[in-house]
């Protein structure tokens, strides 16, 4: 293992990792059911699996591992239609007060408007770090593959393997490498977390500022998930160090290339409708302190 790997672990309170080799995982073997009873659904031998929604009950699932910094892959196909009101995700979560959080949700919309995709991180419980996207595709019709990589020097989301946004542990943008944490800026770096995702009720405010209500005769509202991969450090009390000749460690020092610093620059400049680095308004005090340390955040 890596030098990082180890640190990674005393940080982790010494807790041993794992690496664990990058295959498309059953969701028998690497999911639990959290809430929703026979509103979540695992078929086709365990490699797909769906969550419902109606006017009774969400649904909702986690993995059965931990993990501390990894690249984590999920394809879902979202609600089609009339999806207004209700929110499908996909993220990394810790527990507890003070908690570490990457965020992909996707909040629904009347026929014929887009979907968007809310995009957020969290830090020992603070959070505010939303960017929002509408997509160059209708991501009901088909499966896409949703990515977050977390690694110790940045958090990078990616859609189809284009990267949509980075956030920077390490900034080299100034005279000597300085962390955000320097700069107050926390960064998720040392609680493990689990995948999580759900499909759920929420039209006080996912759609149009809540102005459009989920409209029931619709239901049930379906989304669908598959092909699920960790290639990451899993954690836990009884884990043995080991690794794959065939593991694939990319995502421990991936950054963004120049030709993926192109594609941020489309997507944001096309494609995104909220960076909070921008709201003035919001932020009355001055904008928050990363967003003066670099440009894709």
């Amino acid at each position: 293992m890596g030098h990082s790997s180890h640190n990674a672990c005393a940080i982790a309170l010494a807790i041993s990792c794992l690496i664990v080799a990058a295959s498309a995982g059953s969701f028998y073997d690497e999911m639990d059911i959290t809430f929703g009873g026979e509103h979540a659904k695992i078929s086709n031998g365990g490699q797909d699996l769906s969550l419902s929604l109606d006017q009774y009950s969400g649904s909702g699932f986690q993995s059965k591992h931990e993990y501390l910094f990894g690249r984590f892959d999920m394809q879902l196909k979202l609600v089609p239609g009339n999806s207004a009101g209700t929110v499908t995700t996909f993220y990394l979560s810790s527990q507890g007060a003070g908690h570490d959080e990457i965020d992909f949700e996707f909040l629904g919309n009347t026929t014929g408007s887009p979907y968007t995709i809310h995009t957020n991180v969290y830090s020992q419980g603070k959070g505010d770090k939303e960017q929002q996207f509408h997509l160059w595709f209708d991501p009901t019709a088909a499966f896409h593959t949703y990515t977050i990589v977390w690694n110790a020097q940045r958090i990078i989301f990616l859609i189809d393997n284009i990267p949509v946004r980075v956030f920077n542990f390490l900034v080299t943008e100034l005279i000597f490498i300085n962390n955000h944490e320097a700069a107050g800026v926390p960064f998720p770096k040392s609680q493990p977390m689990r995948v999580y995702a759900s499909l759920w009720n929420a039209d006080d405010w996912a759609t149009q500022g809540g102005r459009v209500k989920t409209d029931w005769k619709n239901a049930p509202f379906t989304a669908y998930y598959r092909k699920f991969n960790a290639n990451a450090d899993k954690v836990g009390p009884n884990s043995r160090s080991t690794s794959s000749v065939n593991d694939n460690q990319a995502w421990r020092t991936q950054g963004v290339d120049a030709a993926g610093r192109n594609r941020i620059r489309w997507v944001q400049n096309k494609h995104m409708i909220y960076n909070y680095c921008n709201d003035r308004t919001r932020f009355t005090n001055g904008l928050p302190a990363e967003c003066k340390r670099s440009r894709f955040l």
